[in-house]
């Protein structure tokens, strides 16, 4: 739906995120990065997570506005 609400929006582009770029990612590396034993590894692993749910949090605000006719 978002590409079809949106296309070509910079802001909402999964692409530019880090290591995951859509939900399937997001679960995998969510459910395995309590084994990851390097700190710094795991740490990047957290801020792509965070990075991913941020913009996937904008892109669900983005698409209620759009629902809604207030954007």
């Amino acid at each position: 739906m978002l590409p079809a609400l949106f296309p070509g929006d910079p802001e909402l582009d999964y692409t530019r995120l880090g290591s995951v770029q859509n939900g399937g990612e997001a679960m995998s590396l969510y459910a395995t990065l309590h084994r990851v034993d390097d700190p710094a590894k795991r740490e990047a692993i957290r801020r792509d997570l965070l990075d991913y749910c941020r913009l996937d949090t904008l892109a669900m605000v983005r698409i209620l506005e759009k629902l809604e006719g207030t954007a």
